[in-house]
C-alpha cells in the first residue's frame, strides 16, 4: 500500500509510504487519503489524526506521469475529494514533515492544526513553474497566515524554502531534528486525543468558522482555473520539459 494507515491510542496515523517514488501521490492514493479522512469523521475511536512521510521526503506532490494519464476531471476527482475532507475535518490534524514537501505536500499543511517540521524539511509550491495556479485554497490561506508579500514570493516564484522560514511564516509550529520529529508529533497528537473530544472539536470549529465558506469558494475557483490551465500550452511545455529533463521555454507564450 502506498498509504499506510494505523490506529493506536486514539490516533489515526496516515503515512505516505512510496519512498521509491519520493512519496509522489497518484489518483489512487488521493482516494485512499479521502476515504481515510471520511471514515475518521465517524469513527469514535479516532480522536486525532497524524500525517507523516519518510525521514528524507514527506511527499514530492503529484505523480506527474499518473497526473497526465488521469487528470482530475470534475469535483468528484480523488484529489478534490481529499481537499474537501481535509478542509472540513472536525478532528484535530497534526503533521510531521521531514524532507521535501512539494506542491500539495505544502498546501495541505495549511489545513492542519499543528505542523512540526524536521530541520531537513524543504517546502515548495512550484505551480507557476508548471504553468498552473495554486490549489487547496493556498491562494487564500497562505496570504492570511504569512502576509501578502511573503505568500506572493512563494506562490509567484515557486522557489523552495526551509523549515526555519516556514516557522517564521507561521504555518510550522516547531522545528526539530529528524530523530525528534515523529516522537514529538505523536506526543502532541496523544495530548489532543486525551482531551475532551467535544471541546477540541468545538474549539477548532470556532477558530475556522469565519474561513469555511471562503475556503470552499477559493478551492472551487482555483479548480476552474487549474482545469483550464492544465490543457494550456504553457503547462504542456512545462510537463514535457520535466519528463524530458530539460528547462522549459515559455518565451513563445504571451
Amino acid at each position: 500500500m502506498d498509504i499506510e494507515l494505523s490506529k493506536q491510542d486514539g490516533i489515526l496515523t496516515i503515512a505516505f509510504d512510496r519512498e521509491d517514488k519520493k512519496n509522489a501521490i497518484t489518483a489512487a492514493m488521493y482516494q485512499q487519503l479521502a476515504d481515510a479522512l471520511k471514515d475518521a469523521e465517524t469513527d469514535v475511536a479516532v480522536r486525532a489524526i497524524l500525517f507523516t512521510g519518510k525521514p528524507k521526503v514527506f511527499t514530492a506532490g503529484n505523480d506527474l506521469e499518473d497526473f497526465l494519464k488521469h487528470p482530475p476531471s470534475g469535483k468528484d476527482a480523488p484529489v478534490f475529494q481529499f481537499l474537501a475532507q481535509i478542509s472540513h475535518a472536525s478532528k484535530p490534524i497534526v503533521a510531521a514533515v521531514a524532507g521535501a514537501a512539494v506542491g500539495i505536500g505544502t498546501t495541505m499543511l495549511l489545513h492542519c492544526d499543528l505542523v512540526y517540521a524536521a530541520d531537513n524539511a524543504r517546502f515548495s509550491m512550484p505551480f507557476t513553474q508548471l504553468g498552473l495556479c495554486p490549489e487547496a485554497a493556498s491562494s487564500l490561506l497562505l496570504p492570511h497566515i504569512a502576509g501578502y508579500q511573503r505568500a506572493a514570493e512563494k506562490l509567484l516564484l515557486g522557489e523552495p524554502f526551509d523549515a526555519t522560514e516556514a516557522r517564521e511564516m507561521g504555518f510550522v509550529n516547531r522545528v526539530l531534528t529528524v530523530e525528534e520529529l515523529l516522537p514529538f508529533a505523536r506526543q502532541q497528537a496523544a495530548k489532543l486525543a486525551a482531551l475532551p473530544a467535544a471541546s477540541i472539536r468545538v474549539t477548532k470549529q470556532l477558530m475556522k468558522k469565519n474561513r469555511v465558506t471562503a475556503t470552499e469558494q477559493q478551492i472551487s475557483i482555483e479548480v476552474e482555473h487549474f482545469a483550464r490551465m492544465l490543457v494550456a500550452p504553457e503547462a504542456k511545455e512545462a510537463f514535457t520539459a520535466f519528463l524530458e529533463k530539460r528547462k522549459p521555454d515559455f518565451s513563445q507564450f504571451g
